[in-house]
């Protein structure tokens, strides 16, 4: 369970937390490749294994979240080909009534996301998902991926916090123990971040399977 009595602050993450990881993953394994196929002239199959073997290798860095770099490296423009399929883009079970709740409850609501502020951009415009928190800060305006420990030295810098009171929600196991060793004292993982994929078995943190379960209480003045 979540204390909310010992948290002040809450780091939310977008895709795969707040949002339906489906849109993200539809699009990196399935619009693309078959677009990049189409543009270099192979079939499907050989586009993605090249996708995918260029992504490996920049997997945990900033270039993994990078429009403008995956732009560069297939020539094509990402953040235009991602319109293509907007109509994926959804909200997780619960999540503007969560969102709802941490307002009433007095607490701060951030989103920490590593991606690109063209696809923030395109998913606030079909979600309103920043008219729900109190700001929205991207790894890009930092330069570090949140798997980097220079990030969360920027955001507490940018977007002060107590270590011992703010709770990370996020559905990366990597960025989850990035946090940790960073000193976030609360952490919580997600089961189910895409909901075309079977729910994961997560041991390493305390985990959501619905918002609606971990919803906070409005706080009353004290007497």
């Amino acid at each position: 369970m979540i204390h909310w009595n010992e948290i002040d602050t809450v780091l939310l993450d977008m895709d795969g937390t707040l949002l339906d990881l489906h849109f993200d993953n539809y699009f990196w394994l399935d619009h693309l490749p078959a677009k990049y196929a189409d543009f270099h002239g192979m079939n499907k199959d050989q586009a993605l294994e090249t996708l995918t073997e260029q992504m490996a290798q920049k997997q945990g860095q900033l270039e993994w979240y990078c429009l403008d770099y995956w732009s560069d490296l297939t020539q094509m423009p990402i953040a235009k080909l991602k319109q293509d399929v907007t109509h994926k883009i959804q909200f997780r079970p619960h999540v503007p009534d969560f969102l709802q709740s941490l307002k009433d409850a007095g607490k701060r609501s951030v989103i920490v996301t590593n991606a690109h502020r063209d696809s923030v951009d395109l998913k606030m415009l079909h979600t309103g998902l920043d008219s729900l928190v109190d700001r929205i800060i991207s790894s890009h305006d930092y330069g570090y991926a949140k798997e980097d420990q220079r990030f969360w030295q920027h955001l507490i810098q940018d977007e002060p916090f107590d270590k011992t009171r703010t709770l990370l929600i996020d559905d990366s196991l990597a960025v989850l123990e990035s946090a940790k060793t960073y000193g976030i004292q609360h952490l919580s993982c997600i089961y189910e971040p895409d909901s075309q994929k079977p729910k994961r078995e997560i041991t390493e943190y305390h985990s959501i399977d619905a918002f609606k379960d971990v919803m906070p209480v409005k706080e009353t003045p004290s007497e």
